[in-house]
């Protein structure tokens, strides 16, 4: 069946557009395969290539520029071991994310908060003169001798979380927020997908004053997408 947005494709235009519009609305896929009378595998699969081109439109746009950013990280996952809690909590995955006041997120699944494993993707997002907003964590004491002379903290441990009506994380947490509060719907994610569910959120972040069916729409005619 012709397609011009999926090679080798099984349903046609008109219904694979309709599965893209309820994805962009972020219908869950049980229903859409209800709405669509298309098969919850079907559903998944489709909503898998498009969570992967996702994530190759994330990573095309993280370039590097100057301007004011909030850095932080975030813990995700539902185990939780009693008395562990915060920063190096077990079993969750470590998400590090990066935020340009008055535009983009960028987001990094990382094995852990070590300087050197922070800093390259630091480097890659934010030239060394801009202006970078961070909390007290310990990692983030060596940005001002790796060149980011411009570093200003606000210390949470002291219930210090805005100073100066500038200096502040808030940007980089409310988007944590979002993200947790939109992971919740799943119950639980693979970690193998987990990745592609994080940049799912950052690219609805991004793209949230635009119309997310026609970008990917667009997006899937100039390439088309392939069923793993």
């Amino acid at each position: 069946m012709k397609n011009k947005y999926l090679e080798h494709a099984h349903i046609n235009e008109r219904t694979f557009r309709q599965i893209l519009r309820c994805f962009c609305l972020d219908i869950e896929a049980k229903k859409v395969a209800e709405i669509t009378h298309i098969s919850r595998q079907s559903i998944n699969k489709l909503f898998y290539c498009f969570r992967i081109r996702i994530k190759e439109i994330c990573d095309e746009e993280t370039i590097c520029s100057d301007g004011e950013y909030e850095l932080d990280e975030s813990y995700f996952g539902a185990c939780r071991v009693r008395g562990i809690r915060g920063r190096g909590a077990k079993e969750k995955t470590i998400v590090f994310g990066i935020l340009k006041r008055g535009s983009n997120v960028s987001t990094f699944v990382v094995r852990d908060c070590k300087h050197s494993t922070l800093l390259p993707l630091i480097k890659q997002v934010i030239s060394d003169n801009s202006t970078i907003y961070t909390d007290g964590f310990t990692t983030y004491r060596h940005l001002i001798g790796n060149g980011f002379s411009n570093h200003l903290t606000v210390i949470h441990n002291n219930n210090e979380f805005v100073r100066n009506g500038k200096i502040h994380t808030n940007g980089i947490e409310n988007f944590w927020g979002l993200c947790k509060s939109r992971l919740t719907k799943f119950r639980g994610i693979d970690k193998q997908t987990f990745i592609l569910h994080i940049k799912e959120c950052e690219f609805r972040y991004n793209h949230r004053h635009e119309n997310l069916f026609n970008l990917l729409l667009k997006n899937f005619r100039k390439k088309t997408l392939k069923l793993s």
